[in-house]
């Protein structure tokens, strides 16, 4: 899933994050497990966390840069399989953009390159979950062709 760096129209800039990135990618990827209020207890973790996805290649990470501002934004993307299309399909797990990225049309650079890589690959479609109360995410994703489904999503956790 890795791939060169890209310009948008607003200005911003995106990169496939490599092990060099590691370190600002996990800054942004704490800043989202704070949004979402997981309690992480090791600091070290969101770090060591990324770092194995993207030396093992089990996830495609993108950062956003912002011009005047630096690296705002982050997504993950891990590859699925759907057996109701019998095909491949993409789980958009993680999208965030730091507070002094938005508005600047980080998220909806990042949203438009994840889908943009996906017909790409082939893939019959990308998938994500994000909170009920998280109206502005919603609206980006609605607004880029997402449809909200009527499945309800259940976890079991196991530990």
């Amino acid at each position: 899933m890795n791939g060169r760096a890209t310009q948008q129209d607003s200005g911003i800039e995106l990169r496939v994050a490599g092990q060099g990135d590691v370190e600002v990618a996990a800054k942004l990827f704490r800043g989202y497990l704070d949004f979402y209020e997981v309690e992480v207890t090791d600091p070290d973790r969101p770090g060591a966390f990324l770092a194995e996805r993207i030396a093992k290649d089990e996830s495609l990470v993108l950062l956003a840069d912002a011009p005047g501002v630096g690296t705002v934004g982050f997504a993950q993307v891990y590859r699925a399989f759907s057996s109701l299309s019998m095909d491949t399909a993409w789980v958009l797990n993680d999208l965030y953009v730091a507070p002094e990225g938005r508005r600047t049309g980080a998220g909806r650079a990042l949203l438009r390159e994840v889908l943009r890589r996906a017909r790409e690959a082939g893939v019959t479609g990308v998938q994500l979950e994000t909170a009920y109360d998280n109206t502005v995410a919603q609206g980006l994703y609605e607004a880029e062709g997402f449809v909200r489904e009527e499945f309800h999503v259940y976890f079991h956790e196991l530990g």
